[in-house]
This record gives C-alpha cells, sequence and structure tokens, in this order.
C-alpha cells in the first residue's frame, strides 16, 4: 500500500460474502432491514472483491472486517482467513481486521493469536450489541490479551446500532451494551492496547467524548453517520482537543465514503484537521 497516493484511509468498512453463500434462516431479512435504515441502494451488500474495486478507483485505503456473532444472532461468520486472504490479495488498497466473539474464550484467544501470525490481522472489530456482551466483563479479556500482547488494535461499535432496527423486538438487539463508559475499564485495564470506539456514540456521546479525552489509547471513528448530522460537540472536540484522535471511517456499505466524504467537505472544520481525520491520525496508529 502506498498511503502517500492515497486521499484518504477509511478505517470502518465491514466484508460480506458473495450472493448465495449464506443460507441461514433470516440472513435475508436482516440485510434488507440494514439496507431500508441506512438507505442503502443495494439488493445484497457488495462482495470484498466488489469493495476493493470500489476503493481502489476512489484511491483510498480501507480497514475491512466480518462480524463474528454466530453465537447471538445464529449467522454464520464470514471466516477470518478468507478475508484475510482476499485483503492480501489486494493489499494495495485493503488491510485486513478479524472478528471473534469473547464467548470463544481460549479458543478464540488461540484464534486471534494464530490470525496475527499467520495472516497478519492488525486488529479486531468486536460488536457488544450483535454478540451480547458487556466489553468490560472479565471473561473478554482472555481475548483481549492475545491482542493486546501482538500490540494489534480492538475496535468496538459504541452507540445506537442500525442492526435489527426496525424488526421485531430490534432483532433481540440489546443497545446496553455499546454505551462506552464499559470501554473505560478496558483502556485502564489495557492501557498499551489501542482502542477505537466507533461511530457518534448517540445516545451516550458525551461518554465517549470523555474516555476519548482522558485515556491515551482510546481513538473515535466517526464511521455510520453521515456528517451532517454529527452532533455538536462532536465536531467541537474533533476540531480541537481530539483532533489526533479522530478517525475517518464509513461502515460501507451501509454508507458509501463519496456521500461520506462530499457531507464532511460541508463541515465546519478546521484546514488543518481535515487531513489529520482523513488520513494521518490512521495512518500512525496502524503504523503503515
Amino acid at each position: 500500500m502506498n498511503v502517500d497516493d492515497l486521499i484518504a484511509i477509511d478505517i470502518h468498512t465491514h466484508a460480506e460474502e458473495p450472493c448465495g453463500c449464506h443460507p441461514d434462516d433470516g440472513y435475508d431479512d436482516f440485510q434488507a432491514a440494514m439496507a431500508t435504515y441506512f438507505k442503502a441502494p443495494y439488493e445484497h451488500p457488495p462482495t470484498m472483491v466488489e469493495t476493493a474495486a470500489y476503493y481502489r478507483e476512489k484511491k483510498i485505503g480501507c480497514v475491512i472486517f466480518p462480524v463474528d456473532a454466530e453465537r447471538e444472532t445464529g449467522f454464520r461468520r464470514y471466516a477470518n482467513e478468507e478475508v484475510a486472504q482476499i485483503a492480501a490479495e489486494n493489499s494495495d488498497i485493503m488491510i485486513p481486521f478479524a472478528s471473534i466473539d469473547p464467548a470463544k474464550g481460549k479458543a478464540g484467544a488461540r484464534e486471534a493469536r494464530r490470525l496475527i501470525a499467520e495472516f497478519g490481522i492488525k486488529g479486531f472489530k468486536f460488536h457488544p450489541t450483535m454478540q451480547g456482551f458487556y466489553p468490560n466483563d472479565r471473561s473478554a479479556y482472555v481475548l483481549y490479551e492475545a491482542i493486546a500482547e501482538a500490540g494489534a488494535i480492538a475496535l468496538f461499535h459504541t452507540g445506537q446500532t442500525g442492526v435489527g432496527s426496525g424488526m421485531r423486538g430490534g432483532m433481540g438487539m440489546r443497545m446496553k451494551y455499546s454505551n462506552p463508559i464499559h470501554l473505560d475499564d478496558v483502556a485502564v485495564d489495557f492501557p498499551d492496547m489501542p482502542i477505537i470506539m466507533a461511530h457518534p456514540s448517540f445516545p451516550w456521546q458525551e461518554e465517549a467524548l470523555a474516555i476519548a479525552q482522558h485515556k491515551p489509547n482510546v481513538y473515535i471513528d466517526m464511521s455510520g453517520w453521515s456528517p451532517k448530522y454529527f452532533p455538536p460537540i462532536l465536531v467541537k472536540y474533533a476540531n480541537s482537543i481530539l483532533r489526533h484522535k479522530m478517525l475517518f471511517g464509513s461502515d460501507w456499505p451501509v454508507i458509501k465514503p463519496d456521500r461520506w466524504l462530499a457531507d464532511f467537505e460541508k463541515l465546519e472544520m478546521k484546514d488543518e484537521v481535515r487531513p489529520l481525520i482523513l488520513k494521518e491520525n490512521a495512518r500512525r496508529l496502524l503504523k503503515i
């Protein structure tokens, strides 16, 4: 990856399997509800190969990952190994993260170490609401230990989620798990593990900003929302004391970088801050 040639690094993109390869009951209904919530223009999410082509054309690097929520959703996960292999075939534009449900315990920790050693995985995606756990639950710490000892990154969904929105019972998703305050404990107990809090953390935005300001190892990615909807306090902190800890993320494919970047251009953001958010902060964090 030639970072100098890129206009941005998208820290938050989702890997999806090819059409027809995911037979789990309810999966298509789940994807349809997501597309409706985000007004996404597709019947089935794009494949990783299609994603790579898009990002290559736009000259944007992307961190890409699956989500392992097998226990809570019953949906088979997209194999971390396959995601890593496709990312390696498109390494000019893609950086692979993996996802392991903390419920897998020591087996998950072994998997994490293997993925880091054999596939060059740089980080791990967690979705507390989809996976049904509090991030500061000590049962997850055995997995965090494997991530921390390798110097890898832990990225956590925070705040309200589009997953299950409008579906009966919210598809069983409980938003309480994604209050960012639970990550304060993780940041204390793993002070050298980089932690990314994904998304504007509605309705807990101030908690997220406080943690990112207080804990040196905590960052915020600005994915999942169009910038025109950002809370004013998030913009204020991004323009000032957290300018080195804010990261561009789109939440592809439900939000395309084109839309995010166009709305970001209209945001009242200092000129010297824009390149930090779009690329330089991620470049430093990812060590690329």
